[in-house]
């Protein structure tokens, strides 16, 4: 008997002999992003600028997470709760001509943004952030400060 048969036996899933289980490769946290686009047709130019006011262009594809993207090109973006929503160190504000075209921040996000320094009209989390063809051209300007989980100056690499 495999471990999984035998788990679900202790754990006494009756319904085992009507349930199709699915498994599919495990793929870690902004894995995807790290993956060039497979045509022209994916591919969406984003541009970010950083606390110096640098900007930074990027090739991001569709389905693109805005975080994990940063993380690719070593733009300063921490993201310390990796994109599960419960922090505010991916924070970002999204040029004006592009709110319109994102979705609605849902309400855990925008409790999250509650407790972001320096809130604006145009802020959003990166981590909530997925790039689609008409977000072709988007600007993002990092936030001069976040409140980080770090205090001694300690910056992660993304995994």
């Amino acid at each position: 008997m495999t471990f999984v048969l035998h788990r679900l036996r202790l754990l006494g899933a009756s319904t085992f002999g009507r349930t199709r289980f699915h498994t599919s490769p495990a793929v870690s946290h902004g894995e995807y992003e790290f993956q060039d686009p497979k045509s022209e047709d994916e591919v969406v130019n984003i541009v970010y600028i950083d606390k110096d006011g640098q900007r930074i262009p990027v090739r991001g594809k569709v389905g693109d997470n805005v975080l994990y993207l940063a993380h690719k090109y070593n733009i300063e973006m921490e993201g310390a709760c990796e994109a599960s929503l419960a922090c505010t160190t991916c924070h970002v504000y999204v040029n004006d001509d592009y709110l319109d075209k994102l979705p609605e921040a849902e309400e855990k996000e925008e409790d999250l943004l509650d407790l972001a320094p320096l809130l604006k009209e145009n802020s959003r989390l990166g981590c909530q952030i997925i790039l689609t063809k008409k977000l072709e051209g988007m600007e993002l300007q990092l936030p001069q400060i976040t409140r980080n989980f770090y205090v001694d100056g300690h910056k992660p690499a993304p995994h």
